[in-house]
């Protein structure tokens, strides 16, 4: 398969970072991936998690689609998932440009959007019409939702966007953990979190009881988190009917080996330098729950080995956005064929075998 991302990369370069995503979104959203011929699939990466099943198990972070714009263009990328968001009940325009930075020297990216969205009616409309590529069967697909910074409820904006989204995702992610709304992280403390999951999880038995399905509901964590951070939140996840952690969002921490430029810029740190802490809590919360809750390994993901530490960690599923900057659109096949592999080479039929397994005696 050719890599045209590789003729394509000096000119979205060059370009501002936030105008070469918004092109890159605009291109997927019309079927244009810069493959030139359909994804592989591989028997030993399909795999069941939370009652769904995936016909891989890497997956596009939230984040890169923030409207649901491009879900159809990702699936053809061969992601085996895709989750849309954040979204916030009303639209809102972020924080202030210039507000994504590339640190190329780093392969690590810094954001700082702040929940820029187009609003919960519009995301909305987007999922209703949402139909997969022709001749495919449709991917899973996962809601992450927010809260609007000016809200004084916060807990009640993640209800309104679950029940309005509900039967339209086939789940929802609840992210507490971003670093760019002012307070939304304290939604992590113990308290909080137990009146959080307990309220959102009311909505889904109230849906249940009207007929509906019910839909998974996970939720999004920092990396940037102490002991007690994480033995409370296994708790919550542990004495819940919660479906799964995600583990991690970008960190506001900044390792002293960057040297990029941007650096020092406010936000979120994503890309290479996030893959170790964030495989660590990865583990950490892994072992906190012993293995009982589900959870999907994000951070720093740029190849087949790094995906594969990330399940030998405890993630039964696997997220990457910010090494698309800098590999394009085949990594996800790249990825795919190493993990395929590398399954193989040690043994394990699927998936489900390898999950956890550097954390075992």
């Amino acid at each position: 398969m050719i890599d045209l991302f590789a003729f394509a990369r000096p000119f979205f370069h060059a370009l501002d970072p936030e105008k070469a995503h918004n092109l890159t979104v605009a291109a997927l959203s019309k079927g244009v991936t810069g493959m030139s011929r359909s994804p592989k699939r591989y028997e030993n990466l399909k795999t069941t998690v939370f009652g769904l099943n995936f016909d891989n198990p890497v997956g596009l972070a939230a984040g890169f689609d923030k409207d649901a714009e491009a879900l159809a263009g990702a699936q053809r990328m061969g992601f085996g998932f895709v989750e849309a968001g954040t979204v916030t009940p009303e639209p809102q325009p972020g924080n202030e440009r210039p507000r994504l930075f590339r640190l190329s020297a780093d392969k690590a990216v810094i954001n700082r959007f702040g929940f820029n969205n187009k609003g919960l009616d519009a995301f909305a409309r987007k999922l209703e019409a949402f139909r997969p590529p022709y001749g495919k069967t449709r991917s899973v697909v996962g809601a992450n939702v927010g809260a609007n910074k000016d809200a004084t409820d916060r807990t009640a904006d993640y209800e309104t966007c679950i029940r309005r989204l509900y039967g339209l995702s086939d789940y929802f992610t609840v992210n507490i953990s971003s670093p760019n709304t002012p307070g939304l992280r304290a939604l992590q403390s113990k308290t909080a979190l137990e009146d959080l999951v307990d309220r959102v999880l009311a909505i889904r038995q109230e849906k249940i009881a009207a007929g509906a399905k019910r839909t998974p509901i996970l939720v999004k964590i920092a990396p940037d988190l102490l002991k007690d951070d994480i033995r409370d939140i296994a708790d919550v996840a542990l004495a819940s009917d919660i479906d799964g952690l995600i583990v991690s969002n970008t960190t506001i921490t900044r390792p002293k080996s960057l040297t990029s430029a941007d650096k020092g810029e406010a936000g979120g740190l994503s890309g290479k330098p996030l893959f170790a802490p964030s495989t660590e809590i990865l583990r950490d919360i892994y072992a906190a729950t012993g293995g009982k809750v589900p959870l999907i390994g994000v951070g720093g993901i740029a190849s087949g080995q790094d995906a594969y530490e990330k399940i030998r960690a405890g993630a039964s599923l696997v997220q990457l956005y910010s090494a698309l900057v800098y590999e394009g659109p085949m990594l996800v096949e790249r990825i795919k064929a190493d993990l395929a592999k590398k399954l193989k080479n040690d043994g394990y039929a699927t998936i489900a075998d390898a999950v956890g397994a550097d954390t075992k005696p």
